[in-house]
């Protein structure tokens, strides 16, 4: 069996993906994980805290997912297409529900400034990638928005080609 905080943070990952973060409540988690109370505090201050680590590793998860996906384009043109189809590819594989950072963001309150900071963190960072190839931020912005991928790190694009 998996350490607790792994199962604490397993389990909020398909709670909040399926649920979302406003329905799902820290005793849902603590049962569906199978830990103590006192375990949850000992891992997560709170269930925002448990939030940030969720967007965190769905980061790390999309950003290791897509590099395998486009690591065999051979051109700047073809990691983009690649790009494209791999949001194509993950909704598919997860049921899509819309963006996980999204979501989360509708139904949190502005005074929640750490998540929603984290939010703004990682969409800066797909904006980034793009704009690092294109050089055109007003054509990154708009790409990063409408595309609905959340998640492409400026590392994913090689700057090579």
């Amino acid at each position: 069996m998996s350490r607790p905080r792994e199962r604490i943070v397993s389990t909020a990952m398909v709670l909040f993906h399926q649920q979302g973060y406003n329905s799902t409540g820290i005793n849902q988690i603590i049962e569906e994980a199978g830990v103590s109370k006192a375990s949850f505090y000992q891992h997560f201050k709170s269930k925002d805290d448990l939030c940030i680590e969720f967007f965190n590793k769905r980061f790390d998860y999309w950003v290791s997912e897509l590099e395998n996906f486009i690591s065999d384009a051979q051109t700047m043109e073809e990691k983009f297409m690649k790009s494209f189809d791999f949001l194509i590819y993950m909704n598919e594989k997860e049921d899509f529900r819309g963006c996980s950072f999204l979501n989360i963001m509708s139904e949190i309150p502005v005074d929640k400034t750490e998540i929603h900071h984290v939010i703004r963190d990682h969409k800066g960072k797909l904006r980034d990638s793009f704009n690092k190839d294109l050089k055109n931020d007003i054509l990154s912005a708009h790409i990063s928005f409408f595309s609905k991928a959340q998640y492409l790190p400026a590392s994913s694009i090689d700057q090579t080609n």
